[in-house]
């Protein structure tokens, strides 16, 4: 397989674990989520490694080491995002397979295991029309300030959503236009959901408007920006206005 078969094999062999679990009734709620994401996971690594042993990985679900550092390719990972929306029953969570090289977002495959769903940078849809006014994705619990914020300058309408994987697939398949998030996240809750969309042809970057970098030592990315280039200066301007 090459790197985008081998992400599809994965985000496909991972939801359908999880999607066998959660049909199988033994666990539910938290505790659903806890055994999903380790099965997952546990599957996931044995692949990486028997498939890409030179390659280096980070997955929420594993102890970190310095090792991946040293590596050009890291697989970024995140085998269940979302995992109070799988332990409900919700179908907006996702399952993340990034590939980093040189620390850009080079491709990766997010599966919507309970949309039937399987996206990827090598083949994503077209993007469909736009609406006006513009929609922004929102956590559904905790939205973050500067998306409250921006969605007032331009007269936009919030869409709360689970996981990070559904809100950027949502901005691929034409579901809202603007993704702003601003409450912390770390690179596996991002990487491959910003290479499908940057293949999409979506605006990707922080907050600010600087490149998104992985594979560093700190894990933890602060924020992200992910919506239509045609609204990608006047999200910015407006971030801008909101921190001045």
């Amino acid at each position: 397989m090459d790197d985008i078969e081998l992400a599809r094999h994965l985000a496909a062999g991972a939801a359908r674990i999880l999607m066998d679990l959660r049909g199988a009734g033994t666990h539910e709620g938290k505790a659903l989520g806890a055994e999903g994401d380790l099965r997952a996971n546990a599957w996931l690594m044995a692949e990486v490694a028997a498939h890409r042993p030179d390659d280096g990985v980070l997955s929420e679900e594993t102890q970190d080491t310095p090792e991946r550092l040293g590596k050009s390719r890291v697989w970024i990972i995140d085998p269940l995002d979302g995992t109070r929306e799988y332990g409900e029953g919700r179908s907006d969570w996702a399952v993340h397979i990034g590939l980093a090289v040189d620390g850009v977002a080079t491709l990766g495959a997010v599966a919507l295991p309970g949309l039937d769903l399987l996206l990827d940078s090598g083949a994503p849809p077209p993007l469909p029309p736009m609406a006006t006014p513009p929609r922004l994705l929102v956590s559904r619990t905790r939205p973050a300030h500067e998306a409250v914020e921006v969605a007032k300058m331009l007269g936009g309408e919030l869409v709360p959503m689970g996981s990070a994987g559904a809100k950027a697939i949502a901005v691929v398949r034409g579901e809202a236009e603007i993704y702003l998030h601003s409450g912390g996240q770390y690179e596996w809750d991002n990487c491959a959901p910003v290479a499908v969309a940057a293949a999409a042809g979506l605006h990707v970057s922080r907050m600010d408007g600087s490149p998104l970098v992985y594979n560093n030592r700190d894990t933890y990315l602060p924020d992200l920006l992910i919506c239509r280039q045609e609204w990608a200066e006047q999200v910015l301007s407006a971030v801008t206005a909101i921190e001045a």
